[in-house]
């Protein structure tokens, strides 16, 4: 797994099992060592809107395609092609609840000098 890379980076949210140390779970030794040595972990701050927004795009996922019981490979791209055509096509905006105001407002701890 990425044998040229020099350095990976994950960009995680803040699950506690989002550590260097989470290969050796699914890794032989001497491999989830390899990989360790060259992962760089980014978590994201827990309210972090893309991440909500990527959360949004699984769930129509859950809710279209993995619901059904697809047998291979190929027919499951096709229904991931599929929806993701579709769903490209409508264009959907997210609809954000806060204003910017309401954000730093909420969020002054995090960015105090933002708010007057």
């Amino acid at each position: 797994m990425f044998p040229k890379a020099q350095k990976i980076t994950l960009v995680c949210d803040n699950l506690n099992t989002h550590t260097k140390e989470a290969p050796y779970t699914t890794f032989a030794p001497e491999e989830a060592r390899r990989l360790a040595k060259k992962i760089e972990i980014g978590h994201m701050p827990k309210h972090g809107s893309w991440l909500n927004i990527a959360e949004l795009a699984f769930a129509v996922l859950v809710r279209t395609v993995f619901k059904k019981r697809i047998s291979d490979k190929e027919r499951l791209q096709c229904e991931l092609d599929a929806i993701c055509a579709h769903r490209n096509a409508q264009a959907k905006p997210v609809l954000w609840q806060f204003s910017l105001s309401r954000v730093r407002a909420k969020m002054a701890w995090v960015y105090p000098h933002l708010v007057n």
